[in-house]
């Protein structure tokens, strides 16, 4: 199996946070995201990953210097989906590719995905994972086939969900992608599926969640920490934590951190090296070092 992970895009609805570190290495659970996501893919037996950058594009490439299963693709100008995808296409085998954004949390058996997408009809050009998440529900659905990308299509039988950002794509597919511009695929994708070309699988059993913006961010620790048995805190080996510090509700402590006597904290991320000064008062934040 061989995947790209798209990881170029601006997150710019996560500033000021994303000015000193790119979306898809924001730490879960005080791992980065970009290695979770790869760590999946290796385990559903991906054995190429080009990890396509752009914003802070050093930092990507310094995260996966060591991951041997790992192309960097540097873009200088950002392509869109589809773009990244057709400058990519030298790097990918005759065999269809994976396709996955680099801003979610799941737990969708990506493996399977792809060896549904082999075992379908041959007309199928893409497969899409899908699922009911009324806040992005987008995507019209009607017999196991993708229909459209418009609410205003909605007819009687077919069915109003939301993608999840994971697909799989034949290599046909992506040379009809123009070279060397920008590309939204969904446009490509709109004329595929008024041909019944594109599958649709759901995946509404699986956890899903996107950190598109702040409060996003957040609620992804709150689904992961506040049920969990035992703790609810996330504390990394190297934190130093002082006298009488109160940990409320949920939350995580990255590497390095020093934390001040008597501080309290409801609710928080806080990335590794920061220092939180005795007696602060922090709830619902984001903390990285600097701020």
């Amino acid at each position: 199996m061989q995947a790209m992970l798209l990881a170029a895009g601006l997150g710019t609805r996560l500033r000021p946070y994303t000015n000193i570190r790119p979306k898809p290495l924001f730490p879960v659970l005080n791992v980065p995201l970009l290695h979770i996501l790869l760590d999946n893919l290796v385990k559903s037996g991906c054995e190429r990953v080009v990890v396509n950058c752009h914003h802070l594009a050093e930092q990507i490439q310094a995260a996966v210097a060591e991951r041997p299963e790992v192309i960097i693709q540097h873009e200088p100008v950002i392509l869109g989906t589809g773009g990244s995808l057709r400058k990519a296409l030298p790097l990918f085998s005759d065999d269809s590719v994976l396709v996955m954004n680099g801003d979610i949390y799941h737990d969708i058996d990506v493996g399977q995905l792809f060896d549904q997408h082999h075992a379908a009809d041959p007309s199928v050009q893409v497969t899409m994972a899908i699922h009911d998440y009324p806040r992005f529900n987008s995507v019209l659905v009607q017999r196991e086939r993708v229909c459209g990308f418009s609410q205003t299509g909605l007819q009687n039988n077919t069915d109003l969900l939301a993608f999840t950002g994971i697909h799989v794509i034949n290599r046909a597919v992506i040379e009809q992608i123009p070279e060397n511009t920008f590309f939204h695929i969904i446009d490509l994708y709109q004329q595929l599926a008024e041909q019944k070309r594109v599958a649709a699988v759901r995946v509404d059993n699986n956890f899903w969640h996107d950190i598109g913006s702040p409060k996003d961010y957040l609620d992804l620790h709150r689904h992961l920490l506040a049920d969990q048995p035992g703790s609810s805190w996330c504390i990394h080996d190297t934190a130093s934590i002082g006298e009488d510090v109160s940990l409320q509700d949920w939350g995580t402590v990255g590497a390095n951190v020093k934390i001040g006597a008597g501080v309290q904290l409801r609710r928080c991320v806080v990335w590794e090296n920061v220092e939180i000064v005795p007696g602060e008062r922090l709830t619902d934040m984001i903390c990285y070092a600097g701020n």
